[in-house]
């Protein structure tokens, strides 16, 4: 992959680096009884989204930096289902929801794009 230093000029890096700090932001109010559960679940789910793309873009390979591309998508979806079941617990409210969700939705298009560039290449 070229220009591996310079994945922190990737929109899809940047995105999905705020969407970790969104979700840091809100689980801050999440119930101490989810402390080792849901939300470090979240926390955890979320950052991995970001330091895979970092990981990928510092693979050799088109073909290993897609495998990290992969797991950063299937974040995505695992973050998605975890809102979703924070929105069922009454953690989260409906506008926050939404807020994650737009914020997810958009990475996920820009990580399928950048997926698309690098098996085209």
């Amino acid at each position: 992959m070229k220009n591996e230093s310079h994945y922190t000029k990737l929109e899809v890096w940047t995105l999905s680096r705020k969407l970790a700090n969104t979700i840091y932001a809100v689980t801050k109010n999440y119930p101490e009884s989810e402390r080792f559960g849901l939300t470090n679940q979240l926390r955890r789910c979320a950052v991995s989204v970001p330091s895979n793309i970092a990981e990928g873009c510092g693979r050799h390979h088109d073909k290993e930096t897609l495998h990290f591309l992969y797991i950063s998508r299937g974040s995505l979806f695992e973050l998605e289902t975890q809102i979703l079941i924070s929105l069922d617990q009454n953690y989260i409210n409906s506008t926050q929801n939404n807020l994650i969700q737009k914020e997810i939705t958009s990475c996920k298009k820009l990580l399928n794009g950048f997926i698309k560039y690098l098996k085209q290449s």
